[in-house]
């Protein structure tokens, strides 16, 4: 069975990472990953919008040059944004070298198109080695995350994914889930129903 949450003995171990904010504070930090996606990215505005909450965006290059305008929309949004390389590289598998050109491709892409200076990133599938986590930490916030959607992984039943999302969002959560293509239908049944749970329990949103 897959864990909805990441154990605190992973957090504490790998300690240099954001996995959570300020638990002294009922704010949740709700994060979309790999857009923006036309059909799926403009649904999760619409419907954070309806809410009045705020999330972050952590985009891939390749797809704000195809939706350039879609990612301007999620500034508009009062919605942060943050690096999730160019062309969605796994860290464990891409030369050093290569990642970080990678991150700064991306980097590019968004100041130029958005004229956002991110400082914030997430490594797609969560996996990066010891010297690109270095070398980013001197410009990045790394920032994982304590809760996921499994929004993505076939099978995944929304109901399941919301009642153990309800369990387990606590004050300083980062949720994450993906405004891609794979997890469109699945947000469409499961988010509007999260954000009003957060709303009904007093939770507040900020961007990271």
């Amino acid at each position: 069975m897959r864990p909805f949450k990441i154990p605190d003995i992973a957090q504490t171990v790998f300690s240099d990472y954001t996995w959570h904010k300020n638990r002294s504070q009922k704010t949740v930090f709700l994060t979309f990953d790999d857009g923006p996606v036309a059909g799926v990215t403009d649904f999760v505005l619409e419907e954070l919008e309806k809410h009045g909450m705020k999330a972050t965006f952590f985009m891939v290059g390749e797809n704000v040059r195809k939706a350039a305008s879609l990612a301007r929309r999620v500034v508009r949004g009062g919605h942060g944004i943050g690096n999730h390389t160019f062309h969605h590289l796994n860290g464990m598998e891409t030369d050093s070298e290569g990642y970080l050109r990678d991150v700064g491709y991306c980097k590019e892409i968004i100041r130029e198109t958005t004229g956002v200076h991110t400082r914030i990133f997430r490594p797609p599938y969560g996996r990066i080695r010891c010297q690109q986590k270095r070398k980013l930490k001197t410009a990045y916030e790394i920032v994982l995350w304590d809760l996921i959607s499994w929004d993505f992984l076939p099978g995944m039943s929304p109901e399941k994914s919301l009642k153990k999302l309800k369990e387990n969002t606590h004050n300083g959560s980062i949720i994450l889930f993906h405004d891609q293509q794979k997890s469109g239908q699945f947000l469409r049944n499961m988010l509007p129903r999260y954000l009003d749970h957060l709303a009904g329990s007093g939770f507040t949103t900020q961007p990271l």
